[in-house]
Order: C-alpha cells, then structure tokens, then sequence
C-alpha cells in the first residue's frame, strides 16, 4: 500500500518553476476542449429545445404543455443523469492522467448500467406527470398534454445515459471532435425530422417528442462506433471490471448530481415564485428572459468547466500538481476575461435587449431596468461553473454539494423573498437573491481553490487508483 502511495511524480513538480512557455502550452490544451466543446454543447441544448419552437405553431395549449413538461424533465430526469454522469469526469480523468487505460472503459460502462438503473424511477415519476401537475395547480388539460409529450419522451433517457457516459469518457481523453461532429449530425438530422413527424405526419407533440428520442439515439450511436472502431479508444474501451466499479460510482455521482441539482432548481424555484407576484406574467416573462440569458451564455463557461476539469483531473491522476495549478490558473484567466466582456456587451445593449423577446414596452423596459443585475450574474454564475469545473476535476463534489446549498438555500432564497415579497421589489428582488446566492457561491469557491493543497490532492488520486490496482492483483 505503501508503494502505491509513494508512486513517483513527474519531472513537473512542485521545484520547477512555472514558465511563460507552461501557460502558452496550457492555454493551447485548455482551447483544443473548450472551443469545440462551446458549439457541441449549443447543438446538444438544440436538440431538446428546437422542437419547442415548431410546437408553439399548433396552438397555446400545445406550446405551454410542452414548455411545463420540459421543465419538468429537465429538473426531475435530465438533470440527474446530467450530474451523476460527470462523476466519469474525476474517475476517468485521473484514470487516464495516471495512464490506467483500463480504467476507463470500466468505469464508463459502469456508469451506464448505473444510470439505466436510475432511469426507472424517473419513469414512474413522469409516468404520474398530470397528477403531480394537478396537485401544484396546474389546469388539467395541460397537465394531460404534458404527461402525453413525457411519456413519449421517456424512451429519450436510455440513450441519454449512454450519451452522457460517453461524452465524458471522450471529453476526459481530451477527443472532443467525435463530440462535436456527432452533436451537429444528430441536430441537423433531426430539424427536418420534427417537421415532417409534426405537419406532415399530422403527430403533433408526439411528434415532436420523438424527434428527440430518435436524434439521440443517433447521437448515442455515432459516438459508440467510434469508440468501438477508432483506434484513440484502443485501449480505454476494455469493458472489463464494470460490475465492481458501482461503489466508486455512485461515491462521487450522488454529490455530483446533489451539487448540480441544488442550483438548477432554486433557479427554477425563484421562476415559479414570481408567479405569487402581483402581475405574475409579467415578472414570470422577464425572470425567463434572465434565465434564458443565462442558460444561453452558459455554455461557455460549461465549455470551459470541461476543459478546467479534464486537464486537472489528468495531472492529477498524472502526479502533476504544479500542471494542475497552471490549468486552473489559466481557465480563471481566459474565462473571467470572456465573462467581463460578454457582461460590457450586454450592459451597452440594455436598451434592445427586451426586442429580442417581446414586443410589450412593459417587458422592455423592465429587462433594461434588469440588465445591470443580469450582467454581474452572468460573471458571477460563469466563474463558479468553471470553479465547479475544478471541483469534479480535483475529487472534492461532496465539499462543493455543501457549498452549493449553503449559497442558494441559507442565502439565495431567503434574500430572493425578502428582497422580492417583504421589501416589495418583486422580480428585481427575487433575481437579486439569486445573484447574492451565485456571489457567495463564487467567493467560498474560489477561495477553496485558492487554498487547495494541490501535492495532497495529486497523491490522493494517485493512491485512490493504484490501491484499486492492488486490490485487483490481490484478489487474483
């Protein structure tokens, strides 16, 4: 066990000193992952998204039975087999930095089975969708239509699980084109596919949920040839070792979806609260538009959440803890740079952004008045999505679930409705809280990062994988 532990870093240790040439050869990995991962992450959001926009052509009752069901599976399903799924980004990143190929492909396909597993109780959830709904307040008839739309959404989870697995287990090898060029494929294949299954086909929401279900499992398909055939996956695609990788699984999954979960829904939380204003839609309208903003943007710092991710988890797995802190150094760089500048952007465009959603002097001018708030929480929410991006790199989602709970459930949501009910600022004062709650998420974040032990956290991963490796010879 000893020697496991003792196992020798490499030439780039804590002595050496950081160079120029180290950020300029950091800067050029980190953008390989993150540029390509920026338009892989667009399409992948398109494909659940897109058919919305047709939707809305067969009616009001259609478009908002497939907006409440989207939500709704999105917070109850995609969500968590989302989370659990970047567990593989710390697995299969320290795996593959401390070159135990093997691992990989076990990991992956464990976490696969895992997820079908998951996927059964999420079923029988959206299966009872319209009670649910009715029980919140919902008019019947549109929580009809929405469990109708979910129930054919449901054969959608099966290759979203593998999809997720997959995607990671790409991602952490740092095999992002197979990513994108299958993203883009399976988007352009089901654009025209949602027409015809809606207006020619006469299916309607049917339609249109199947659309989706049928993408992805193309989507899910490409990216399986190419790890089955392309010889970059020669040696990480071995499935041997699956069934004994559940524990170690889940030990990371339950809080990397806690972690993800308890931010996603006190977004939404805030967005059902604005309903008990006095002028509900308007206040809902522009929390959406914010949202909408935010979710938009997103993408980028997510892109670069991967990037932080991978190339620490591989350093670290690589006993490279000097390599890991100039990754982290070089993402807060590059993405608070793009942050700062997309919030000036944003910040001079004020006054025309409500045109982009509405056509109502009322929803223009009360997103102008909201554009300076929306502006410091897409800096604030992008720099701890990239600093979440260290935590699923470094190991430590348990310590980043606690995070995430104090910052929106002690601070966020009660500043949301003071701010919003008791002091009477209404939407300004329910996103005002969240921001508070995206603030205090930030600082604590970064300043975990800023005193992480990262020599410590290079020898835990490395002896995590090699006592395993141990265990393993034991047994034989």
């Amino acid at each position: 066990m000893e020697e496991a532990a003792a196992i020798p870093q490499n030439n780039r240790e804590t002595g050496e000193v950081v160079s120029c040439k180290n950020y300029m050869e950091e800067f050029k990995k980190v953008n390989a992952i993150a540029m390509p991962m920026i338009a892989a992450t667009v399409a992948q959001y398109l494909l659940r998204v897109s058919p919305i926009f047709m939707v809305g052509h067969l009616g009001q009752l259609q478009l908002s039975s497939v907006s409440i069901a989207t939500s709704f599976s999105n917070v109850s399903g995609f969500s968590v087999l989302f989370g659990m799924s970047t567990a593989l980004e710390t697995l299969c990143g320290q795996a593959f930095g401390a070159r135990q190929y093997h691992r990989l492909g076990a990991y992956t396909y464990g976490a696969i089975i895992c997820l079908f597993i998951v996927c059964l109780p999420i079923i029988l959830l959206w299966v009872f969708t319209d009670k649910l709904l009715i029980l919140t307040g919902q008019d019947p008839t549109i929580a009809t239509e929405a469990r109708k739309y979910l129930i054919w959404l449901i054969p959608t989870l099966f290759p979203y699980a593998i999809l997720q697995s997959l995607v990671r287990f790409l991602q952490t090898q740092s095999l992002i084109t197979p990513i994108l060029l299958s993203s883009v494929a399976a988007l352009a294949f089901q654009v025209p596919l949602c027409w015809i299954l809606i207006f020619k086909l006469k299916l309607g929401i049917a339609g249109a949920a199947s659309s989706i279900s049928i993408s992805y499992w193309l989507y899910a398909i490409f990216l399986g040839l190419y790890v089955k055939c392309s010889p970059a996956c020669k040696e990480t695609r071995v499935s041997t070792g699956a069934l004994n990788t559940f524990r170690e699984f889940f030990r990371f999954a339950i809080p990397s979806v806690v972690m993800l979960c308890l931010e996603w829904w006190a977004f939404e939380l805030v967005i059902l609260l604005s309903g008990l204003s006095p002028n509900p839609k308007l206040e809902a309208s522009v929390l959406s538009i914010c949202y909408t903003m935010t979710t938009i943007h997103g993408h980028i710092p997510y892109s670069f959440a991967v990037a932080v991710s991978t190339r620490v988890a591989n350093e670290l797995g690589a006993g490279n803890p000097r390599a890991a802190k100039v990754a982290v150094s070089m993402v807060l760089m590059e993405s608070v740079t793009e942050f700062v500048v997309a919030s000036i952007v944003l910040f001079l465009c004020r006054s025309r952004l409500g045109h982009a959603f509405s056509d109502e002097k009322q929803v223009i001018h009360y997103v102008k008045k909201m554009t300076p708030l929306l502006c410091l929480s897409i800096l604030m929410d992008g720099t701890q999505v990239v600093l979440s991006g260290v935590a699923r790199g470094s190991g430590w989602q348990r310590l980043g679930a606690y995070v995430n709970l104090g910052s929106y459930y002690l601070v966020g949501i009660p500043v949301a409705l003071v701010l919003g009910f008791a002091l009477h600022l209404r939407g300004i004062g329910l996103w005002g809280g969240l921001v508070s709650g995206t603030v205090v998420q930030a600082i604590i974040f970064l300043i975990i990062t800023a005193l992480t032990n990262w020599e410590k956290q290079a020898t835990e991963a490395r002896k995590r994988i090699f006592e395993r490796e141990e265990e393993k010879e034991m047994r034989k």
